[in-house]
């Protein structure tokens, strides 16, 4: 007797092939029978109407702390999700100095958004190896996890608080590579790093990474390229805009180095400066010329983020606004009080010398989030420039003003200026040219600032009834298959006899995600923005059904996915 039998559904395989009306019949946590399935079960699951697909992979989140309290990956997992990768940016909980872990929460908050207070109450912190992290989340995972080992991680295990301001040593990264030796022999997916001007810690400083050099990113990548399975993720500063020459050359020397393919985090479409594709993506074809595979990540839709002048977010990368914003709250509003500093900000945010971030600087149509005074009553929901018409001030003065009258806790939302026609074009171009991979959600990270988990309901809606830009069997193969064949993962992305029974069913009529809202339910009483789905009937995770009509069961059938077990080698040539 079978498992499971899910029955009558329309099965789109992942493989991009047409789809067809199947059955699928599960045992033993895979699938053993695709087709007219006779025999019995001790669950038939109806799909009549239904579109059936393997589990959505899920290629750059930072679930490495939330998985530690939250063992259903929300909400990924009620959008399809079966399988994350976490350990990206070069930022991982582990390995970890005993005592040292204050230090590593204080910049996963700052550098990920991930509240200090949800850290500091969400887990005890005990572990000290990458083997001890990995053994916490065993047995306690309702989806499959696989994690890369962060740069920052390893250089300040090895050199302490000297990995922040010093060159290593010969010694330092002969250190450097026995660690990451010993924790991909752990189960390591691989080796993760940053080198943006984006990362700081939570002193402020630029991460430990940020001080390695090219020959010591170069000697990492090659101990990763002696073992099996394994992979590389990175982002350099001009991830955010345009690759510099050097950057572009030293992601293909990485890759090359370890003969193993690199993705980097995330390639943005914008029909206004549309030369700047084919410069991201250039570094694709440089790094086969060198030997390596460097492969961009794309959303396939938008994310809104919001914004506040009260805390760290995009706001801060624009030029010269960290040194005003990064003071105590009371000198922060006595500055942005200032004539001459609100000039000097605004001539700074449409700079060249802003890059990508100038699409922030869109002042007057940002729309007014949560506001938090009586001066502020009634303005949620309008425009900053219909406002600012009213008062008979700038969009930018006006935006100063209600954010000081709220002491800086007003939430703004920018309205995307890349929602044209063209821009979706040239994004259906990128998705298809195989240059690119769809991903860069973050999931699990920024949590007050933005929700990218739901992007595979989001899509499947917009493909299905919405822009229809690419067919559904396409974006199911973008989404399964082809991340899954990226980092090698070992029987995963695709629905075939013998692989294993990740599965997602959904209403096509239906499928959809609720617009993200803030919830307070994170340890410490900390909140964030999540977002519920539509039309998810089913969510199998090696045969076990973790999600059902949208709602997660708390079941835990995941899969710590372990390098060179779990997943096998990618070689980038």
């Amino acid at each position: 007797m079978l498992d499971k039998v899910i029955r009558g559904g329309t099965v789109v395989d992942g493989t991009g092939s047409p789809s067809r009306v199947a059955d699928i019949g599960i045992k033993d946590g895979r699938i053993v029978a695709i087709g007219v399935v006779e025999q019995d079960a001790a669950e038939v699951i109806d799909a009549t109407g239904c579109i059936v697909t393997p589990g959505f992979v899920d290629p750059h989140t930072h679930y490495d702390a939330q998985l530690l309290w939250d063992p259903t990956a929300s909400p990924s997992s009620v959008h399809g999700v079966t399988t994350i990768i976490g350990g990206n940016c070069g930022f991982t909980l582990a390995p970890l100095i005993p005592g040292d872990a204050d230090y590593l929460r204080k910049m996963m908050s700052k550098v990920e958004g991930m509240p200090l207070a949800a850290l500091e109450n969400g887990t005890d912190w005990s572990w000290e190896t990458f083997a001890e992290y990995l053994g916490r989340l065993e047995g306690n995972i309702s989806v499959n996890a696989g994690f890369l080992v962060g740069h920052c991680a390893i250089r300040r295990y090895v050199m302490g608080p000297a990995a922040v301001g010093a060159e290593a040593s010969i010694e330092h990264i002969a250190g450097m590579r026995a660690e990451l030796a010993k924790s991909i022999q752990s189960g390591a997916l691989g080796f993760s790093f940053t080198n943006s001007t984006s990362h700081s810690d939570g002193d402020g400083e630029p991460v430990a990474s940020r001080w390695a050099t090219h020959d010591e990113l170069i000697a990492l990548c090659e101990e990763v390229g002696l073992h099996e399975g394994t992979t590389l993720e990175g982002i350099v500063p001009g991830c955010l805009d345009r690759f510099a020459d050097d950057e572009i050359e030293l992601l293909g020397l990485m890759s090359a180095a370890a003969n193993r393919p690199m993705n980097w985090n995330v390639l943005t479409v914008d029909s206004r400066e549309a030369d700047r594709v084919p410069r991201q993506i250039s570094a694709y074809d440089r790094s086969i010329e060198l030997g390596g595979k460097v492969v961009a990540l794309t959303m396939p839709v938008q994310v809104p983020m919001n914004m506040s002048f009260s805390s760290f977010c995009g706001l801060w990368l624009l030029p010269g606004w960290q040194q005003i914003l990064g003071v105590p709250v009371a000198e922060r509003i006595q500055r942005l009080q200032d004539p001459d500093t609100r000039v000097r900000m605004l001539e700074n945010s449409l700079s060249q010398a802003a890059g990508v971030f100038r699409r922030l600087a869109d002042w007057g149509d940002y729309i007014i989030g949560d506001t938090y005074s009586a001066a502020n009553e009634g303005l949620k929901g309008r425009i900053v420039r219909d406002v600012a018409n009213e008062r008979g001030m700038s969009s930018f003065g006006t935006l100063l003003d209600i954010v000081i009258a709220d002491e800086l806790k007003t939430i703004l939302w920018p309205t995307p200026q890349d929602d044209d026609a063209e821009s979706w074009k040239m994004r259906a171009e990128l998705w298809q040219d195989g240059r690119a991979m769809i991903g860069g959600s973050d999931a699990g990270a920024h949590l007050d600032r933005m929700c990218g988990a739901p992007y595979p309901t989001r899509w499947l809606a917009d493909c299905i009834r919405g822009r229809k830009l690419v067919p559904v069997e396409f974006a199911v193969k973008m989404m399964t298959s082809q991340p899954a064949k990226l980092f090698g993962l070992v029987d995963r992305g695709e629905l075939r006899e013998g692989a294993c029974a990740d599965v997602v069913v959904f209403n096509p009529d239906e499928i959809g995600s609720e617009d993200a809202m803030l919830v307070t339910d994170l340890p410490g009483n900390s909140s964030r923005l999540t977002a519920g789905s539509f039309g998810v009937k089913r969510v199998l995770v090696n045969g076990v059904t973790i999600v059902e009509n949208g709602v997660a069961n708390g079941a835990v059938p995941g899969t710590v996915l372990k390098s060179g077990k779990d997943t096998y080698t990618v070689p980038a040539r």
